[in-house]
């Protein structure tokens, strides 16, 4: 008999299994978890219970799934997880369609100004000269055309918009199946379309996205709303142009900080309408959350780990054994080149060259793994990576080096985009992975924190110069490493960082043209 305790308010339904015992003490405390989840197979929670490596141990050996209901696992310490070969399971799905459906309802409340209308009424005031916007006949732009941005267009298509999509990780075949002009340039998107609403994950990549330029862009009189993540639609940004009457209106289920404070500038506009992040706040997603977790958590006991698995090692563990630090290198390695590419990467070409312990095929899972973290709200596994790879239409091949590179053994990795390439090749040192080259410069750096990858012009003073002006904004050099010059004149150097440089320092050293030739931020997890 299987044993569940469920430390969270969860609805599982009413599907019950013959060999499994649900074990209900929603809003149990902490110390009365340590003392018992070692009697149970099967942890299911919501974000209150912190599962970390204390609750863990305390667990082992006997549990073997934490069913986490809902999307993130924040609250879940995952490398933790996979020491004790627990399994961590999730439903993202399962709030896609309300998320999709509040999304809608913000487009009609800020169109119609129902929240301001709605506010007089019930102040005294019968105000019947406001005009509103249809949204029949209107275009809607969509940034992000994932599961919730494709439920959004299906039925913003039912209200008779047409629909225009910007999405740069997104196979065009999957846009075109779904009526969808899929645009490469988010400018693009944005002079062309009365409505903005935006459904990706908040990474580096997406923060700030929507920007002073980006609302700028948009035709006078559009509709932002934002329904996924704070911080993807600049605040200040929205303030302004709602102010200066650029936009009409907006709506919003997220801010940066939540809640947010009273005297917040967005929530004392009329023409700002807002919810308290309820996108998966109906009662059927929270009937799907409880029952789809409580399926996935049985399959996973049972060994089926194809459904909703986030930290599943889909290799036998000879391998994971053999493979472990070059599984780590390939997966560092994909994720360099997701961050150096300048446009969509259609291919991740996979080189091996010298000697490894087994067949080293499987770390190119763990390069496409790497590569699709930057830009996934759910991370991916070596379960899913190829799949998903392949579903955003992003080829990955592996070819064998006819000569050696220099080092026992050497995995290289290219990305290929419209327009060009960008490399990063890798080696093990010491049990430890080690970039040692990027874009054909010979350069050693170890990957982890923040990194200031630059190619500069071969010119007295670069380094100095882009170092005066980091330690002027307060950000600390831990680590550099020097590239020689290459035969078109440019060198690269790379420094490793304390801290994430802000915006404005980084629009400082890129306008250092006489110097730097480009300069990006490279991330590591």
């Amino acid at each position: 008999m299987f044993r569940i305790l469920v430390t969270d308010a969860v609805a599982l339904g009413d599907v019950r299994y013959d060999d499994v015992e649900v074990v209900d003490r929603a809003g149990m405390p902490r110390a009365e978890i340590l003392e018992v989840i070692g009697q149970f197979d099967v942890l299911i929670t919501r974000s209150r219970t912190q599962v970390d490596e204390a609750l863990l141990a305390a667990a082992a050996p006997r549990l073997r799934v934490v069913g986490r209901g809902g999307v993130g696992v924040d609250n879940i310490d995952l490398d933790a997880a996979s020491r004790h070969g627990v399994l961590v399971v999730n439903a993202p799905e399962a709030n896609n369609v309300s998320a999709a459906e509040l999304a809608i309802g913000l487009l009609l409340a800020a169109a119609r100004g129902i929240g301001r209308s709605d506010a007089l009424v019930r102040g005294g005031t019968w105000d019947r000269a406001f005009l509103g916007h249809e949204l029949d006949g209107s275009v809607l732009g969509i940034v992000g055309l994932g599961r919730i941005g494709s439920l959004v267009a299906r039925r913003a298509q039912g209200l008779g918009m047409t629909v225009r999509a910007y999405d740069p990780y997104l196979n065009r075949r999957t846009a075109e199946d779904l009526g969808v002009e899929l645009v490469d340039d988010l400018l693009e998107l944005l002079a062309g379309v009365r409505f903005l609403t935006v459904h990706t994950p908040l990474t580096d990549e997406t923060r700030g996205l929507v920007d002073a330029a980006a609302l700028a862009a948009l035709p006078r009189g559009a509709i932002v709303v934002n329904a996924a993540r704070g911080g993807i639609v600049d605040e200040a940004a929205l303030v302004a142009a709602l102010a200066s009457g650029h936009l009409f209106a907006a709506g919003l289920d997220v801010f940066v900080d939540e809640p947010p404070s009273v005297d917040h500038p967005l929530l004392v506009r009329d023409d700002v309408v807002v919810t308290a992040h309820l996108g998966a706040n109906t009662v059927e997603a929270q009937a799907r959350v409880g029952s789809e977790i409580l399926d996935r958590t049985v399959r996973a006991l049972r060994g089926d780990v194809s459904r909703g698995v986030v930290n599943a090692p889909a290799l036998a563990p000879e391998v994971t054994a053999k493979l472990g630090h070059h599984l780590a290198l390939g997966e560092a390695l994909g994720n360099v080149v997701a961050q150096l590419a300048h446009g969509r990467v259609r291919e991740l070409t996979v080189e091996f060259a010298g000697a490894f312990p087994i067949d080293p095929d499987p770390i190119a899972v763990g390069v496409a793994k790497g590569f699709l973290e930057p830009v996934l709200s759910d991370p991916p596994t070596y379960v899913n990576a190829l799949a998903i790879a392949k579903e955003r239409d992003v080829r990955v091949s592996r070819v064998v080096a006819a000569r050696p590179r220099g080092y026992t053994s050497h995995v290289l990795v290219t990305a290929w985009f419209d327009g060009g390439s960008v490399s990063a090749g890798g080696t093990v040192l010491g049990d430890h992975p080690r970039i040692v080259e990027l874009d054909g410069f010979p350069i050693e750096i170890r990957p982890e924190g923040t990194m200031l990858v630059c190619t500069n012009y071969d010119r007295p003073g670069a380094v100095g110069r882009v170092g005066t002006v980091l330690g002027d904004a307060g950000v600390n050099i831990s680590g550099m490493q020097l590239s020689r010059v290459g035969e078109d004149g440019l060198a690269m150097f790379a420094l490793t960082l304390d801290q994430v440089p802000g915006e404005t320092v980084l629009d400082v050293l890129r306008g250092m043209t006489d110097v730097i030739h480009s300069l990006r931020v490279v991330r590591f997890a």
